[in-house]
């Protein structure tokens, strides 16, 4: 049995953006040489979100609007009394939640024909680490 741990590190150009991470979390299975086992994606911050879904432009589009309509940015938020501005990114936060976990079998990830891992960044422009954990077989 193994357990192996690695920290990514996401740095993203925008305040709110959608990042496909699986060939990062595969190269974290390849240097645990993970053949069977489970692989936690998690991050780290609470105003992103790791979640698994297709990775097409049009989805993450429908995915940020549907975000927006449930957990507008907008400045009433009680949150904001404290100086922050980010109300909406701990809401949207919730909505995606926060880890996923990836079975792994037969050396490889599995997941489904169109099912990807995504990082959603809703306050970002500043680094941020995701937590990837592997526990199985060799």
């Amino acid at each position: 049995m193994i357990a192996h741990t690695e920290y990514l590190t996401m740095n993203t150009k925008k305040r709110y953006e959608i990042l496909d991470i699986t060939e990062q979390v595969e190269g974290v299975r390849q240097r645990a040489t993970l053949r069977d086992g489970l692989l936690l994606v998690s991050t780290m911050h609470i105003t992103s979100s790791i979640f698994v879904n297709d990775h097409e432009s049009g989805l993450w589009a429908d995915i940020m609007r549907w975000l927006e309509d449930l957990a507008p940015a907008k400045p009433e938020y009680e949150h904001h009394r404290t100086g922050e501005d980010n109300a909406d990114a701990h809401l949207k936060r919730m909505l995606l939640g926060h880890q996923v976990i990836v079975p792994v079998t037969g050396g490889a990830l599995d997941l489904g024909p169109w099912e990807r891992i995504h990082y959603g960044e809703f306050d970002g422009r500043r680094p941020k680490r995701i937590l990837l954990k592997a526990l199985g077989a060799q």
